[in-house]
């Protein structure tokens, strides 16, 4: 008998495993029914395998079958009792059927179990269904890793499940780095589940787009009804403000799984976008009829809501999910977070204090809360309701003309948009780029951002954190300010295009050599056929193929007001704020104050286009047959044959500037000038012109070309340190003067543009100015300290403050006490004293001293 019945059971098995094999292949290439059908029939049939029914109840509730995939779970929990798998999947079987109570009871019996019997539990699969149950309790992650999924994989590298199960929990804490290389890992193990590139996606959408988008796009492949990876690409159009796009996705969702809750949850967030409250309050019923105390659905909805900038709406919904569950602390996070947006710092601080407290792997809190500690040593400036917030040197040294500037903006940019602020403007300035990541994105990264505005919070780089070359800290801050006017106008109801488009057309009109302006490159774009329609602007943002091309959707957006605001009038932008802040969507917006949507993307195309054409308007810009790569000798015989002609100016004038051949070099960089071809570039033509200038001893040309980089350009450091060596040659100190504040401007932390200011007030005998830039100069760690105290007693001794500059004198004197003209100004200083006064001085060293 046994050499009979043997082979025959093992035959059975082998067939049964082959047929379970197939039919999850089958599940994971998007084959519900298929999969459903037969698992049914080997559930039927009375198949000894706990994995048929769980893969059941996996079609069961992917199809939002969900009172099927209960009787599946009942049914075989009484055959499987001891299967932890099968019960914590029963849970979510349960909460779908909206049976907390039943959910709760097994959970407890779960608890149970796991602790009378840890041992039976030993498998791969329970020890991944163990750490997903603790990881739902809120356990600590770093335990659950340990005990749980690390055990699992060192038991069998090959099994997928635990790398998966890893990595959901690491993008649960916000670990993306070891999210992406655990799944890199289950990548060499496992091609074919759609999961593993789905989460691959979510943990590179913050760190690289194109990745991500490749992950995605794989997933789709692998399994075009992958429900979570669908949801992905609805959310990404949410943010994209393709909403017709997210529209359409989400009903392919709902079409696999008419219940599917995060998708009835996206249709309320699209209904909020839209202005249709009753619409979203029906979209959020929808979503919560299967599982009426799911945190998840409102959690979602307010996180969507955050980061389309409505911080006050989002932070409500937060507040909606923790009251279903109060122990929900993804909620809790982000309403901390909401409302550090909001400014409410005392109450958002406390609530981040408390989940990282609870939660000591949340990476995101984790960061938070350290840079909650840096900040507590910050200084605290505030003039009326502008409120900054800045390091203690750095204030020191300029934070007096950060509250003006930022004064002037409130002055001017309320009084011509309308606006009254509400609450205090809070504007953080960071000297690490790190510090202004975590605190704006709560990671470190977003290398390109120089500031990000919320509302009536700002967040920027200080010049500090940008290297050798700053951005204009002073546009930067009034670009933001004007984010702080037109949010508030909205009510934070505007598309990122419009409001990116106004602060760079404000940033022109306070500055000619602020913002974004037209370029070759820029030229090229705008007279492409291809050039961004009016209402896809926003996208252009969020998925542009390379820098150039975000930085061309700003110049663009900014083009769109100029257009609006020349065409139709400022009272028309401003009524177009104000029908976005009522509710109405951007396009019913535009089309109320500027016609039709075709006719406004037509006339915009005809707007731009002239706007090109306008720029050098002699040059020949064709190509035609000219290589991509082209030789001197294919330069020159190309510029003979088109002698105006941008790219073979261009090129001669770079190859002939490399081999430092100067004279050469001129002749093609003096005839762009000439034909207006140039703009301030870095390393551009007008750049290598003034070094051409200057290595050829032409002192006046170089002089000339220097002004026009400086008229062009806000941040041009190199053409404003050599101005101001040209100037101190000349001793053309009101020159000197301009081109230190200049430099300031842009990096108010150089020792060099405060001693160049200084001295220039010498000359003109502006003690005050003097005073001011060597008061800087001594919180910069001087290299003679002394010097700098007996300068600064000089110029307040001349200014009538005696008693400061007395106070100088002697602190130059401590640092260096046979300071000789130290002691002739103190002898001096106390002729002026009066007697009573003079008695009680601190007793000086002795003048007679040598000086050393």
């Amino acid at each position: 008998m046994t050499t009979v019945v043997g082979p025959s059971l093992i035959s059975t098995t082998i067939v049964s495993a082959a047929d379970l094999l197939a039919a999850q292949q089958q599940f994971l290439a998007g084959q519900y029914e298929d999969a459903a059908a037969v698992a049914a029939a080997e559930v039927e049939r009375g198949t000894w395998n706990e994995r048929w029914p769980r893969l059941l109840i996996d079609c069961q509730m992917t199809t939002g079958e969900y009172a099927a995939a209960l009787q599946t779970y009942e049914d075989a929990i009484q055959r499987y009792p001891t299967s932890l798998s099968l019960r914590v999947q029963g849970l979510g079987v349960m909460r779908f059927n909206n049976l907390p109570v039943l959910a709760e009871e097994s959970q407890a019996r779960i608890l149970q179990l796991l602790r009378t019997a840890p041992a039976r539990f030993a498998s791969r699969d329970n020890l991944v269904a163990a750490g997903r149950y603790f990881s739902e309790r809120g356990e600590d992650a770093r335990q659950i890793l340990k005990l749980f999924y690390d055990r699992a994989r060192d038991s069998d590298p090959t099994f997928v499940e635990a790398y998966i199960a890893t990595a959901e929990l690491a993008l649960q804490k916000g670990d993306f780095k070891v999210a992406a290389e655990t799944l890199q890992q289950a990548q060499r193990i496992e091609t074919t589940d759609p999961r593993v590139h789905y989460l691959l996606a979510r943990a590179w959408e913050s760190s690289d787009a194109e990745k991500a988008a490749k992950a995605i796009s794989q997933a789709l492949t692998l399994n075009p009804r992958h429900v979570p990876s669908l949801l992905f690409v609805a959310d990404r159009s949410i943010d994209r403000e393709q909403y017709h796009a997210a529209e359409s996705t989400l009903q392919e969702i709902l079409a696999i799984n008419p219940h599917e809750q995060q998708a009835w949850a996206l249709r309320a967030v699209l209904a909020h976008l839209a202005g249709n409250e009753d619409i979203e309050a029906l979209m959020r019923a929808s979503a919560l009829s299967t599982w009426a105390a799911n945190p998840q659905v409102d959690h979602l909805i307010g996180l969507k809501l955050s980061q389309k900038y409505r911080f006050k709406e989002g932070s409500e919904y937060q507040r909606a999910a923790l009251e279903l569950d109060p122990n929900y602390t993804t909620a809790s996070f982000q309403l901390a977070q909401d409302l550090l947006r909001l400014g409410y710092d005392d109450v958002g601080w406390e609530l981040a204090h408390e989940v990282a407290a609870d939660d000591e792997y949340n990476v995101i809190a984790h960061n938070l809360i350290t840079l909650h500690d840096r900040l507590q040593k910050f200084s605290v400036l505030e003039m009326g309701d502008i409120h900054v917030r800045m390091d203690r040197q750095e204030a020191e040294i300029y934070g007096d003309a950060v509250l003006e500037l930022l004064t002037e903006a409130e002055s001017v940019l309320c009084t011509k948009y309308d606006v009254e602020p509400t609450a205090p403007i809070v504007v953080e300035i960071f000297p690490e780029q790190k510090d202004f990541a975590i605190r704006t994105f709560g990671l470190p990264g977003g290398a390109g951002f120089l500031g990000v505005c919320f509302g009536r919070v700002i967040t920027a780089n200080s010049p500090a954190s940008q290297g050798p070359r700053p951005s204009n800290w002073r546009s930067v801050l009034w670009h933001e300010f004007c984010h702080v006017v037109t949010l508030e106008k909205t009510k934070n109801r505007m598309p990122r295009w419009l409001s990116e488009g106004i602060s760079v057309y404000e940033e022109r009109q306070r500055d000619p050599s602020w913002g974004e302006s037209m370029t070759p490159q820029y030229r090229a774009m705008l007279l492409d056929e291809k050039l961004t329609r009016v209402s896809n602007l926003s996208a252009a943002f969020l998925s542009p193929p390379s820098p150039t091309h975000l930085q061309f959707a700003y110049f663009e957006s900014s083009l769109v007001v100029e257009f609006l605001i020349e065409r139709h009038g400022m009272d028309a932008l401003k009524q177009i704020l104000g029908d976005l802040g009522d509710g109405l969507p951007i396009n019913d917006a535009l089309v109320r104050s500027a016609g039709s949507l075709g006719k406004l993307d037509s006339e915009f195309a005809d707007f731009a286009r002239q706007r090109a054409e306008a720029f050098a308007p002699e040059v020949d810009w064709s190509k035609g047959d000219l290589p991509e790569q082209a030789s001197l000798d294919q330069l020159q015989a190309w510029s003979e044959q088109h002698p105006d002609n941008y790219w073979a100016l261009r090129g001669l004038a770079e190859a002939y500037f490399a081999a430092k051949q100067w004279e050469e070099a001129q002749a093609p960089l003096e005839r762009l000038r000439e034909l207006d071809a140039v703009t301030a570039e870095r390393g551009g033509p007008l750049e290598m012109l003034a070094d051409v200038y200057h290595a050829t001893n032409q002192p006046q040309q170089e002089r000339e070309t220097l002004e026009i980089i400086v008229s062009l350009s806000s941040d041009a450091l190199p053409a404003l340190r050599r101005l101001m060596e040209m100037a101190v040659e000349n001793q053309e100190w009101d020159q000197l003067s301009n081109y230190a504040g200049d430099v300031l401007s842009i990096n108010p932390l150089l020792p060099t543009g405060h001693e160049q200011l200084a001295r220039a007030a010498d000359e003109l005998d502006r003690p005050k100015d003097t005073v001011r830039s060597l008061r800087a100069l001594a919180n910069m760690d001087p290299v003679d300290p002394a010097a700098l105290d007996f300068r600064l007693a000089q110029a307040l001794a001349t200014m009538g403050s005696t008693d400061q500059a007395r106070q100088h004198v002697l602190r130059a004197l401590e640092e260096a006490p046979r300071y000789r003209d130290a002691h002739r100004l103190l002898l001096h200083l106390a002729e002026e004293t009066p007697a009573s006064s003079a008695a009680e001085e601190q007793t000086a060293p002795d003048p007679s001293e040598e000086s050393p």
